[in-house]
Order: structure tokens, then C-alpha cells, then sequence
């Protein structure tokens, strides 16, 4: 590999000169510019990226940590971040934590020691050791969607609960009462407030939730599949909201090796909008949250910390969610002897 005193010593100039060629530091001769750049291309001469960072003081990295790669929602909420860093002169370093907080601590040591300038994390787990670690990288954090306990960092979220109210409320105004709820994970801040917002919205319009109406599914097309077959085969709802879209999705496909037709005989409704779920049929019908949007509303709030331009408490960043009807939801319709659902025509 080549180094500023090769590319000095093939221009026959001072190692200083090639350094303020490259960093614009200090007026160099036309002659010894040309021939520096001369050089540089012939050896196709890359600089050192931490012997540069290290004068500055900064590397133009941000760290992205998120518990599910995967999952097309954090994909897509990656592709708002690393968008928005990219236009500011910033790349992103991706890690997975495959949620599990032990590899999410890997990845905060690896993150820590390729100097990250700051970070961004959908963390997994809430506990007060999540917080110390996040602490210990000790550069500006912006959290995403689940706020940790203990720990003083800008938060950027979509109001779950008002999410899960529209979703709801989107159902009991199609004429459903026998709603289903498919909830993620019960360890996560995320799956509590969506499975409220549900029941807040039954509560508000003196609808009961049915015994064994709520099931869990993990945020996953399995989970979901999972817990919608037994929602399906205990509590025969004729409408389910799913907490998120992946879970949604394994709800279409346990309706379907049930016979029943979505939504005729069940209305299914996501959350989050990921794209996959205008692709699938019947196309999703879910509480949208802009995910790239979201991206780049971390990215914006990072960047103002690191930049000095926002200082003091933290803040939080609330992201209102919008209801995208599609084809998965319909209008209930009451039939003698049995309740069957309908496409309203």
C-alpha cells in the first residue's frame, strides 16, 4: 500500500507538500500541485482515512445500529439515514444487533473504536445496562422508536398509540366489534403502547375486547402467522390489527390455508407501510409512519447535536402517522344465522 512519502518521493516533493495538496491547508505552487496530482493518480494513492481523522478530529461516520436487518422496516429506515448523511458528506457504518443485547454491545465497541462522530440506535432491551453502554460511547446518540430508561438522548418515534387508535378505529368504523389484535414483542415498549392504543380505541367506543383477543407475535411473518392462527381458531374475529405489517403479512397467509377470504371473511390491518405491503394481495391496508421520513428526521437531529446547533435536554421528535387504506379491509355485514364480512359495494 502507498504512502503520502511514496507519493512525496514519485513528485519529488516534501511529504508536507503532498499533505497540504490533499487538505487544502496551505498555498502550494501550480507546478507542485500538478505534479502531486500526477502522482497521486499513476499510483492510484488513496489517503489514510484515520491518520486524516485523527488531525481532524472527526471521520464523517456516523454509526447505525439496528435489532433486525432483515426486517424490510428497518432496511428502508437505513436507506432515509444513509441518504440524508450522504448529501451532508457523511457514510453510515450498519450494524445488526439480531436482538440480542450482547451483540449489540459488540457492536457498540467496534463502533466506538472506528471513531464514530455519532450514532443512532433502535436499540434492543430498555434496561438500565443498555443505557450505560450507550453512555460509554460517549459521542451525540439519537435513539429511534424505543426510548431508554436512564439515558438522556433525543428520541425520534411515531406515535405508536395514535397509530393503533387510527388502525382500530378504521375497523369499528367498517362495523367490526370482533377485533382481533396480533401484539410484537411483550418486551418492548413499541408492542405495549400499540396493543393501548387498540384498546383504548375499544374502550372509547364501549366495544369489549374478547377473552384470548389479543396474541403475540414477535414483529415476524412467522410470529404473526403464529399468533393470527390462534386468533383465528379461538376467537374467530372478523377483523385483525396487526402491530406491525411483517406481522400482518403472516396474518394474510393463515387466513388463506383457513379458506378465508381477506376481507370478506376478515379484515386485516398493518402498521408501519413498509413497501412490501402495497405488493402483497390483497394489498395491506396500514397505519403509514414515512419511514424514510423517519430516517431522515434522526439523521437531522443527530447532525444538529454534533454540529452544536441544538444543545440542552433532549428532545423528542414525534412523527404522526397516517392510515393508508387498501384492499385488506372492508365493511362488516351482518347475515342471518351467522356474522360474515362483505365487500361494500
Amino acid at each position: 500500500m502507498w504512502t503520502i512519502r511514496d507519493v512525496a518521493q514519485r513528485a519529488g516533493v516534501s511529504y508536507t507538500t503532498v499533505s497540504h495538496v490533499l487538505n487544502n491547508t496551505r498555498p502550494v505552487s501550480e507546478d507542485k500541485r500538478a505534479r502531486v496530482l500526477a502522482a497521486i493518480a499513476e499510483m492510484n494513492y488513496v489517503p489514510s482515512a484515520p491518520a486524516r481523522s485523527l488531525k481532524a478530529k472527526t471521520t464523517a461516520t456516523i454509526g447505525l445500529i439496528v435489532p433486525n436487518n432483515t426486517n424490510p422496516y428497518f432496511a428502508e429506515f437505513a436507506r432515509g439515514i444513509e441518504g440524508s448523511l450522504k448529501r451532508r458528506g457523511y457514510c453510515v457504518i450498519l450494524c445488526n444487533s439480531d436482538n440480542d443485547i450482547l451483540t449489540q454491545r459488540e457492536c457498540l465497541r467496534v463502533l466506538h473504536q472506528n471513531r464514530i462522530d455519532g450514532l443512532i440506535v433502535a436499540s434492543v432491551g430498555e434496561d438500565a445496562s443498555v443505557a450505560d453502554d450507550l453512555k460509554a460511547v460517549r459521542v451525540p446518540v439519537v435513539i429511534v422508536d424505543r426510548p431508554i430508561a436512564g439515558l438522556d438522548a433525543d428520541l425520534v418515534q411515531i406515535d405508536h398509540e395514535a397509530g393503533a387508535m387510527m388502525a382500530t378505529r378504521h375497523l369499528l368504523d367498517l362495523g367490526h366489534t370482533r377485533i382481533g389484535c396480533i401484539a410484537g414483542a411483550s418486551d418492548t415498549a413499541v408492542s405495549a403502547t400499540r396493543v393501548a392504543g387498540f384498546r383504548r380505541a375499544m374502550a372509547e367506543r364501549g366495544v369489549e375486547v374478547l377473552p384470548g383477543a389479543v396474541a403475540e407475535g414477535s414483529f415476524t411473518c412467522p410470529g404473526g402467522y403464529a399468533a393470527a392462527c390462534e386468533l383465528l381458531d379461538a376467537v374467530s374475529p372478523t377483523a385483525i390489527f396487526a402491530s406491525n405489517d411483517m406481522m400482518a403479512i403472516g396474518a394474510l397467509r393463515a387466513a388463506a390455508e383457513r379458506g378465508l377470504r381477506v376481507p370478506a371473511d376478515c379484515s386485516i390491518v398493518g402498521f408501519d407501510d413498509v413497501e412490501m405491503s402495497r405488493y402483497v394481495y390483497p394489498a395491506l391496508s396500514t397505519v403509514g409512519q414515512a419511514i424514510l421520513r423517519l430516517g431522515d428526521a434522526a439523521a437531522n437531529a443527530l447532525l444538529a447535536r454534533i454540529n452544536g446547533t441544538v444543545t440542552g435536554p433532549a428532545q423528542t421528535h414525534m412523527i404522526e402517522p397516517r392510515l393508508l387504506v387498501r384492499e385488506s379491509s372492508s365493511r362488516v355485514v351482518e347475515r342471518a344465522g351467522h356474522e360474515a364480512n362483505q365487500i361494500a359495494r
